[in-house]
């Protein structure tokens, strides 16, 4: 998965892991009739629900894709678009730690492989490859599990280097885990991998697996060029960490339908390139702006930008005021997370906070004027319309002001004269760092804090600027903070459960977990029956939680204003990784004619 920040406002931005780290926050189409009639709609439609429409929203369909889906035929060739990003770099490697954030993702999407095609709903049947890298993907034997890719002839870095099964063979080397040099956001899956090897020809990788790992459609869905490798693990280290540093490497390394022909830390202009060998892209630029999300609803309010996250009331009522303008709706596929830092909140803290902070209003400052009612959810990993989904939250953390108190004085906490609990001189204090001027998110501070003093926890805010936000939780010196979560594909209780839970994993921003719970996390991805694994991962995660280190409040949806006439380009499920809005297809993003 990977990670965002708690802005509840949807950029152009979303998987180098299959769970993305976002800030957290707190043509016409036959699928469903939404008019400016008032009547309401019981399905949405796929381009979305016109601006001046008056009736109630309708509901979206979490099997489909609410981009404004068009065939190239039915789209013009040329135009701009323009979007806004929250953040931009610094580190522009999506497969490292401290790069797998959504907005990264977003931006490789553009002009790095992307090997799989995922469908909006996620079914297993539907996965294909993306034939622009790789025309044929097999399973050839079951003993030892191998798997056969076949690369595309014509697929080739801008350097001119041809893309070969040393490409795949990089890949597994610097996500394996295997040397201490790499900081990958994601080991699971490569770290089973025996050995990857030439093929017939320099273009068919064979992986081959020391133990089973299902699904392995999880694996190699980006690629990390050979050419960044030398053969020493130092210094390919640092290249993998740093090199990356506000350097896309687009022109050697880049092999996608759009080169990066400007970037700094507050823009980046992608134009078509001129080395792609799939469909030439429809546009002729696409340009990404950093800007605050108050800064992006004016700025598209005023023409300067196409698309807004309008997710929240506030975003949403000003998008209203736009005319010929669409608002495009989707469940979103990830989870929205207080996340503590265990280093330096005791356990006993970080159960009283859970037990005295009722996440269920969390969600009503989140979807406040914009229709939308879920259950809390109970799990980091799989959202709540995914089969086999379940409330992993102890049962002991449902709220409860008295069961608050109760813990903390168990513990020997005792109150002070200012109403808050200490014990040995130190007061049960939390610091909650945000990182967005959004009102839901102020709210969300706002009601948080009130609610831990009424149990006698501290509770500060410290408001950094979004574009802050991967250097904050890279740093660990914080904590608390809200996370996002975004599932790039529907295999997270395999692929991403070590990722977000693991005791050694570089993505477990909460600092904890056991060997006992590592060891039950490590067996999911070997159980084939996909029905027996989540069930599997249903028992990890339900330990893991008794740690009370990161706290789901909310699976949400995604609204996002877009112009009308933009196609190909909106929440899609796991098309698009939910919260990125870009298939595996940006060549295909363009205007109506």
């Amino acid at each position: 998965m990977s990670f965002a920040s708690t802005a509840r406002k949807v950029t152009a931005f979303a998987a180098a892991a299959a769970t993305l780290l976002a800030l957290g926050a707190c043509g016409n189409s036959n699928n469903g009739s939404a008019s400016n009639n008032g009547a309401k709609s019981t399905s949405e439609p796929q381009e979305g629900v016109p601006t001046n429409y008056t009736g109630s929203f309708p509901m979206p369909d979490p099997g489909k894709a609410y981009n404004n889906p068009k065939d190239r035929g039915e789209l013009k060739q040329g135009g701009t678009l323009t979007l806004p990003i929250t953040e931009i770099g610094p580190n522009w490697n999506a497969i490292d730690v401290n790069g797998n954030t959504v907005y990264m993702d977003g931006l490789w999407r553009f002009y790095m492989p992307r090997i799989w095609e995922y469908p909006a709903d996620g079914s297993m049947e539907n996965i294909k490859p993306n034939a622009n890298y790789v025309t044929k993907v097999e399973q050839t034997s079951d003993s030892p599990e191998t798997v056969v890719f076949t690369i595309n002839d014509k697929a080739s870095w801008n350097d001119g280097t041809p893309i070969t099964w040393k490409d795949f063979e990089a890949t597994w080397k610097v996500q394996s885990g295997k040397s201490d040099k790499f900081t990958p956001a994601l080991t699971t899956g490569y770290d089973q991998i025996k050995s990857v090897t030439k093929g017939d020809t320099d273009k068919q990788a064979v992986v081959t697996f020391e133990k089973d790992f299902y699904p392995y459609q999880s694996l190699f869905n980006l690629l990390y060029p050979s050419e960044a490798l030398t053969g020493d693990d130092t210094k390919d280290g640092d290249t993998f960490s740093k090199g990356w540093s506000n350097d896309s490497h687009s022109d050697k390394w880049g092999a996608g339908p759009f080169v990066v022909s400007k970037s700094s830390d507050s823009e980046v202009t992608f134009t078509p390139n001129p080395k792609w060998w799939g469909d030439k892209p429809l546009l002729d630029k696409v340009v990404l702006k950093q800007m605050e999300p108050s800064a992006a609803m004016n700025a598209f309010k005023n023409g300067e930008i196409d698309a807004v996250g309008a997710s929240d009331a506030e975003s949403m009522t000003s998008a209203k005021t736009v005319k010929d303008a669409y608002l495009r709706r989707s469940y979103d596929s990830g989870v929205y997370t207080l996340t503590i830092n265990t280093k330096n909140i005791p356990l006993e803290v970080r159960k009283a906070f859970v037990q005295g902070v009722d996440r269920s209003q969390l969600q009503k400052i989140s979807f406040q004027g914009i229709e939308w009612t879920e259950k809390t959810p109970g799990s980091l990993i799989l959202p709540q319309f995914q089969n086999g989904y379940e409330d992993n939250m102890p049962a002991e953390s449902k709220y409860s002001t008295a069961n608050a108190t109760k813990t903390l004085e168990d513990a020997g906490y005792k109150k002070n004269s200012d109403g808050y609990y200490e014990k040995g001189g130190k007061v049960a204090a939390i610091t909650y760092t945000t990182f967005s001027d959004a009102a839901a998110t102020k709210a969300q501070a706002t009601a948080i804090q009130k609610m831990a003093k009424t149990v006698g926890i501290k509770v500060s805010i410290d408001i950094k600027a979004s574009n802050t936000f991967s250097d904050t939780v890279g740093s660990g010196n914080w904590d608390m903070i809200g996370l996002g979560w975004s599932a790039s594909d529907p295999f997270g209780y395999a692929s991403s459960a070590y990722q977000l839970y693991g005791s050694k994993s570089g993505s477990n921003f909460s600092f904890t977990g056991s060997d006992e719970i590592d060891k039950e996390l490590e067996s999911i991805p070997g159980i084939k029956d996909s029905t027996k694994a989540i069930a599997q991962f249903n028992k990890a995660e339900k330990e893991a939680q008794k740690l009370y280190a990161q706290i789901p409040y909310e699976n949400g949806q995604i609204t996002v204003a877009v112009k009308k006439g933009l196609a190909n380009y909106g929440p899609a499920g796991y098309s698009s990784g939910a919260r990125v809005m870009v298939t595996a297809h940006p060549e295909n993003l363009g205007w109506e004619k």
